[in-house]
């Protein structure tokens, strides 16, 4: 078990101690969980009442949150989520899967294929024709990687993902289990006799940024010319699809459930929140935010943020909510 001073805590989190420098802290968690020994979390004044019922030993506490009858030790930050997030990371356990082999006698890989240095394959997995692997990835077993595909330095695929043929990944990518990149677009239209559906056939790829983290059991699938593109640093939660031609610009965030249709364009620092969807050709400006479970039909200004659907404006969504809330009461 991981412990530390809290005085060593204030200063990697840049934080300023409120007496009691010497406590020696062995966990974190957050109010209502929390034990002796745990330091916890206030970043919003709403939690505040709940802080001295808390078994919590300490507090990290945004600075305009004012606390004056604690008996306990505060730490206070200028954002106690940016916090949680370094101490989170310093008390993670760095246990991994043991690698007995760097690359596993039971991996499949063509002769074609240029591995780099300090680079990991587990068991069961598949590196095709011609694809290049970067320095210091890991391949964890059951990962596919198909012909002419390019990965860069330090990425971590966790097992079940597939990457399709000519897909090209950047640098520090972390892909959780089951991802798909550069599956077939969803492409048809009715037969001319009126009998069926004609597939459209996808020939373009995926291109993905560097330090971009892709969760479990999500889709992204491949152009049907070009690329479908996510760009530097996104984060893509569990569960989402994001279609062919889609473009995602520099540090853009979906949540889980969420989706693009094909051709949807999004700019820099854009989120989407949980189970919202993006119709095809939309286009959504940097800085933008898609509420939960909206449905956006049209383009989105640069800085707006957008909820319910169809999706508006917040102000003026929640002013139609409001009135409708009244009528239901006449």
């Amino acid at each position: 078990m991981k412990k530390f001073k809290l005085e060593e805590i204030a200063n990697f989190i840049s934080g300023e101690i409120h007496f009691n420098q010497n406590l020696t802290i062995n966990g974190l968690n957050d109010l209502k969980n929390a034990q002796k020994g745990h330091i916890t979390f206030i970043g919003n004044s709403k939690f505040k009442k709940y802080w001295n019922e808390s078994k919590a030993s300490a507090a990290i506490v945004n600075d305009t949150i004012k606390i004056e009858d604690s008996d306990k030790p505060i730490i206070f930050v200028k954002d106690a989520d940016i916090a949680m997030g370094k101490l989170l990371e310093i008390f993670s356990p760095k246990n991994v899967p043991v690698f007995d082999h760097e690359i596993h006698p039971a991996a499949v890989i063509h002769p074609s294929a240029i591995l780099s240095n300090n680079i990991k394959i587990g068991p069961f997995c598949y590196v095709g024709k011609d694809v290049t692997i970067g320095e210091g990835s890991t391949l964890y077993p059951n990962v596919s990687v198909f012909d002419n595909s390019i990965i860069g330095d330090n990425c971590i695929f966790w097992s079940g993902t597939v990457i399709r043929e000519n897909s090209v990944i950047g640098d520090s990518c972390t892909f959780h289990n089951n991802v798909s990149i550069g599956a077939d677009g969803f492409g048809y239209r009715p037969s001319p006799d009126g009998k069926g559906l004609v597939k459209i056939h996808h020939i373009g790829n995926v291109v993905i940024g560097n330090n971009v983290e892709i969760g479990a059991n999500t889709c992204v699938d491949k152009a049907t010319f070009d690329s479908t593109i996510i760009g530097d640093g996104c984060k893509i939660d569990n569960l989402v699809q994001i279609a062919h031609n889609s473009v995602m610009g520099k540090y853009c965030i979906m949540a889980g459930n969420s989706g693009l249709a094909g051709s949807v364009t999004l700019g820099d620092g854009v989120m989407i929140g949980g189970s919202a969807s993006v119709k095809e050709h939309t286009k959504i400006g940097s800085g933008a935010s898609v509420g939960a479970g909206s449905g956006v039909i049209s383009d989105v200004a640069e800085g707006t943020t957008v909820l319910g659907y169809p999706a508006s404006e917040y102000r003026e969504m929640l002013k139609q909510w409001v009135a409708i809330k009244k009528l239901t009461k006449n």
